[in-house]
């Protein structure tokens, strides 16, 4: 057994030490976490009393449905659709892009999308926007940076602290306390979170930092404490990075918007702000976003809220894998589904990831 591993059983140890008999509730909101615990096997570690369950942590798995169908019109007039590769085989109401006749690029960035479009100057090319905090100031910055008429974009981003906040509100999951995205608190900093009276913990991606930030939470939740501690300081800043906020700030307005699996969240969206509409393809393009019911089976709703795990859904790894996925959790590298999947429920010793 390496020193990693021991370190990591002695963690676990003192969890359940802590947790004694007391069941404890725990949500991550982010999917790399879900990665890291499950390819490590963090959840075999845990007592049976302390669980751990994903949120609304993925990006493209809570992009609603009405952002994919509008995605495919556009494409289906003529544009050129570039988007991140996870985004290709997310169901829409009707079709997912993957399977839409076309041009659609996979792109690494917006700024290879805004040079597609420079590239392109006789066509419209239209960037699907999506994720939190965390990409949201790439965005920002391109647009700031006057890219070409041709080039529009679909404001697909979110944020965390709204979607926590109505989790919360709804007390369906019946949590105890939240493991914090490192990545989107290097943006944001902590301040957002501390409105909350419950436990949080920042924790980085490796498997020691997410199993150290678990037992700092459980130890907070049994000494009745409710705070934001920080353990991912190398990285993350009481104040965020403000020249990343001053940018978004510069672009966009927050709104309300919808999530997939959720209804409207206040004030859980970035709209651009009136002097950069003509970067806005929905407003450029006389679009609207329609919200269709489509029952598939599903469960992915309940999985992003934590009151489902993917083998609870009948159509998990059956008529729904990642070549065919019926829900988006199934879809990105991020989505618990996908995970799962690829990984099964690990019953491994931590090893680093």
């Amino acid at each position: 057994m390496t020193g990693q591993e021991q370190t990591a059983r002695a963690l676990a140890e003192q969890i359940g030490k802590l947790a004694a008999e007391r069941d404890i509730k725990i949500m991550h909101v982010c999917g790399t976490h879900e990665y890291t615990i499950t390819k490590s096997g963090i959840r075999s570690l845990l007592p049976p009393n302390v669980k751990v369950v994903m949120g609304p942590g993925c990006p493209v798995c809570v992009t609603p449905q009405s952002e994919i169908d509008a995605c495919v019109e556009l494409a289906e007039h003529g544009k050129i659709i570039c988007t991140y590769g996870d985004l290709l085989r997310v169901p829409g109401t009707k079709s997912s892009l993957y399977d839409t006749v076309g041009d659609i690029r996979i792109v690494q960035s917006i700024a290879q999308a805004a040079d597609i479009a420079r590239q392109n100057p006789n066509k419209d090319v239209v960037f699907m926007a999506v994720g939190f905090e965390t990409t949201a100031p790439t965005t920002a910055a391109v647009l700031l940076s006057h890219p070409p008429d041709n080039f529009s974009i679909i404001v697909s981003h979110r944020l965390v602290p709204p979607a926590m906040k109505w989790l919360m509100e709804q007390g369906e999951a019946k949590l105890d306390g939240f493991l914090l995205p490192g990545h989107v608190c290097t943006v944001m900093g902590v301040h957002e979170y501390e409105a909350f009276p419950v436990p949080q913990v920042i924790a980085g991606f490796d498997a020691m930092e997410v199993l150290y930030g678990l037992y700092l939470l459980v130890k907070q939740i049994v000494e009745g404490r409710a705070v934001v501690e920080n353990a991912y300081s190398k990285a993350v800043k009481p104040e965020g990075n403000v020249k990343a906020q001053k940018m978004m700030a510069e672009v966009f307005d927050v709104c309300d918007i919808r999530w997939r699996g959720f209804p409207v969240i206040p004030g859980s969206g970035y709209r651009l702000k009136p002097q950069f509409g003509k970067y806005d393809a929905l407003q450029k393009f006389g679009l609207t976003l329609k919200d269709v019911k489509v029952t598939t089976g599903c469960l992915c709703n309940e999985l992003l809220r934590g009151i489902k795990e993917p083998t609870d859904c009948r159509l998990f790894g059956k008529s729904c894998t990642p070549l065919k996925p019926v829900g988006a959790c199934m879809v990105s590298s991020e989505g618990a589904c996908r995970i799962w999947y690829t990984y099964g429920k690990a019953h491994k010793i931590v090893k680093s990831t």
